[in-house]
Parts: structure tokens; sequence; C-alpha cells
């Protein structure tokens, strides 16, 4: 099949590229030639494990083309991705649909035959029947123009498995809808040969699955954090209730991992957005928690802040420490609203000298915080540091050698923001380890 996908930052180019190795013709479509060129050249602009190849494999093949012509991409095909970004209004909780709407506005006018939008981005329940009345209002004479709904689960690091093997497929769509399926059941053809479950519903219950399953992630993470707190206050460790909990099945141990909270462009606007949301169709009530999972997740922040003062025996002034991890989890290079880069800039403000390593995420923290010192090893980063931060689990921070590591920094304190280190085997070595959720135990 051709299909075309309008966006290509983090989803647009990764479902373009998924698209395109199914077997399909796609083309990419943005308003910015700096991305297109990129993408064109090979180029991923972002950090994505597996997804540069197969970008690279599919431009070769001839099945993949990037553009930001929109009338040879309406001439295109005739189902249409949208992937375009709603980030959070500037000032409140809602989310900015300029985008979305843009897509629709030059797009819909230059479609000739029938066709079918499927939107991908997560947007307010109730914007994709919106956006089905703009482009009836916008479509040629004769030219029906239909809009469905197919919200994305990509986990970063893991997109490229997400895109090609997801866990569910869900399509909602317009009540007079007589296109829509039949098209993405023949687009997603070997994920449905595979078994992959697909879900049909109306649009805002496809809307409201995303926004729903993040409001649902994020209350877990936050919910082992409040526990955290509690531990702290009565000596307990977090961890060891975690593994606890985790073992009954209405549960499960996934994602209770205590420590600096959730970050990134999704979650932490996402539920934010979903909030206004419910607040305009007069639910407000229902979704009050949210505000408490919120203010959970960013107090995170300031207790580590705290934790890193008692590390440093009281005071930040003039303390030398190395923040092992920028990025707002591993495998990627996103550091929007991150929860490690706004410690590392906190502790700085505070009088630290803040000397900072990531594997990936470098140039784009440099971008958000130009001031930090951005180190380009772990050993660099520890050079006589009085306090070592780990506060992003990359894996080469969880093998990292105590034993090894104690020979560079100036005093053999190490915080653990994300509870992912062992710590008995750095008390070994003869370090303090200091965590949120668990008790400091004296070498």
């Amino acid at each position: 099949m051709r299909c075309t996908v309008f966006g290509t930052g983090y989803l647009g180019a990764t479902h373009a590229v998924g698209m395109a190795e199914l077997g399909h013709e796609v083309i990419g479509v943005d308003v910015d030639p700096g991305k297109v060129a990129k993408l064109s050249d090979g180029d991923v602009p972002f950090y994505e494990p597996g997804l540069r190849k197969m970008l690279c494999d599919n431009l070769a093949a001839g099945r993949l083309q990037f553009t930001t012509d929109y009338a040879a991409a309406a001439d295109f095909a005739e189902v249409h991705f949208l992937g375009v970004g709603t980030p959070q209004k500037k000032g409140e909780y809602g989310a900015d649909l300029r985008h979305v709407h843009a897509v629709i506005d030059e797009l819909v006018p230059r479609l000739t035959r029938p066709s079918v939008i499927v939107g991908k981005s997560t947007v307010p329940v109730g914007t994709a029947a919106d956006l089905g009345r703009r482009a009836a209002a916008l479509a040629q004479p004769g030219v029906d123009v239909e809009v469905a709904w197919n919200p994305e689960f990509l986990r970063e690091g893991f997109a490229v498995q997400d895109t090609l093997h997801p866990d569910r497929i869900v399509l909602g769509v317009q009540p007079d809808s007589r296109r829509a399926e039949a098209a993405l059941r023949q687009l997603y053809a070997p994920m449905l040969d595979d078994g992959v479950p697909f879900l049909l519903t109306d649009l805002q219950t496809a809307e409201l699955v995303k926004v729903s399953a993040n409001a649902f992630l994020a209350t877990k993470i936050s919910f082992i954090n409040a526990i955290s707190e509690v531990c702290e206050a009565a000596d307990a460790d977090v961890t060891l209730l975690a593994d606890a909990l985790g073992y009954d099945p209405r549960i499960g141990r996934r994602f209770l991992n205590a420590g600096l909270g959730f970050g990134g462009g999704c979650l932490p606007k996402d539920i934010r957005a979903f909030m206004a949301r419910a607040g305009e169709l007069g639910a407000n009530q229902a979704l009050t928690f949210l505000r408490e999972v919120d203010s959970i997740n960013m107090r995170r922040r300031t207790r580590m802040v705290e934790l890193a003062t008692t590390a440093c025996g009281g005071s930040l002034l003039g303390a030398n420490i190395a923040v092992l991890g920028a990025a707002f989890k591993p495998e990627s290079d996103d550091v929007r609203d991150s929860p490690a880069l706004n410690v590392a800039g906190l502790l700085q403000l505070n009088g630290a000298t803040v000397n900072v390593y990531d594997p990936k995420a470098l140039e784009n923290s440099r971008k958000v915080f130009p001031t930090l010192t951005y180190s380009t090893s772990v050993a660099e980063a520890c050079d006589r540091a009085d306090a070592v931060l780990v506060l992003t689990e990359w894996q080469e921070f969880v093998d990292l050698d105590p034993a090894e590591l104690a020979g560079i920094v100036r005093a053999r304190v190490v915080v653990d923001g994300r509870n992912c280190l062992r710590h008995q085997r750095w008390r070994d070595a003869g370090w303090l380890v200091y965590s949120l959720g668990r008790r400091t135990e004296r070498v």
C-alpha cells in the first residue's frame, strides 16, 4: 500500500520508517526542510536503537522518501497518518493543537479522492470529532474525507519493537466510517497475522486509551514514590517492599522502582492535558488525584537535591558533584522535562560544581543547560568528585565497578537516584550509599 506520515519528529519518523519496513511505500512530510534533508540522507535527528539502520535500508529500497510538499503527499496516497506534536500550552495545562489543525488545513483542500486521515498523536478527547467536522468543511466537493484515530504506544528506547510488534492495535472510527477499518487492517496485515489484538472503537474511546494508559503508569510510579517517603520516615526499605508487592498478580513489579520519578515529552504533559480536558467536560473531580500524582513526581527532584546535600555533609556550596545521566530514561537522548537534568541544574543553583555525563544526551543537554560542565566519560565526570549521583539508569552506570571508581573520586559517596545499583557491592568497596526510600548504612 501507499501512505503518508505528517510530522517527522520522534513519533512520525518512527512510524514512517516502520510502515516502510512492513513493505509499504511511504512519504514522510514535514514543514521543516532541515528535518526532511537529514532523514533523506539517512540521519535520524534523535537517538533510538535500531532506527537508523531501518531508515537507511528502506531509503535504499526505494520504499521511503521525505518531503515538505503537501501537494505531492496528497496525490501519493489515500491513507494519511497524522503524527505531529501536541505540546503543553505555555502557562496552561491544556494541549496545544496548532500543529494538528495546520495539517488538516493544509492537506484536506489538496485531496482529490476519498481519503482517510489517521491520527497517531496524543490529543484531548473530542479532538478527532472536531477534526472530522473541520475536514468536511475544507474538502473539495465530492471528496469524502474520513478521520480515524489510531493511538501510538511507543516506549522510547523500544520504539522499533513497539512499532513492528505492538501489544495491541486500537482504531477509533467515525459512526459513518466506510474505509478506515479496511485500510488499517490491510496496512497492519503482517501484525494481525502474528496475532496482535485489533480493537475497533469510536473516536473518543480511542483518544482516551493513550492518555488513560499514561495516567495509570504515572499513578503507579508516583504511588511507589509516595510510599518511599513513608519508608524514609519509618526507616523501612522501599525496594524490599516493592518486591513483596510485585508478587501480587493484581499489582505486578514493573514500574514499582522508587526513585527520581518520570519525565520526558509524554507523561507529564499528557496527564496535565487530561486533567484540563476533564475539567472542560465537567468531569474535573474525576481526575483531581492526578494533581497529587504530578505533585509527588515533581517533589522527587527537590528531595534528590536534599539527599545530595546530606551526602555532601550538609552543604552543596563548593561541592564537586558528578551527575551520571541526563536523558529522562536510558536508551534515549530525550531531555524534555528530564528529572536528571533538572536536578543537575538545581545542584548548580545551590552552589555545587556539576559535571554531567550521559552516553547519548550531551548535545541536547547543552541546549537546555549550557552553564553545566559536560564530560565525555564516567571517569572524567567523577574526577575528584565529592559525590557521584546516578540519575538515569543506563546499563553502563548499573555495571560500574565501584572499586575502580574509588581511585578517581575525592570521596566514596554515591547517591542512587534510581535504586538501580547493587548497594552491597558498593558498600563492600568502601562506599557510602544514599538512595530514596532506603536507609543509609555506614561502611
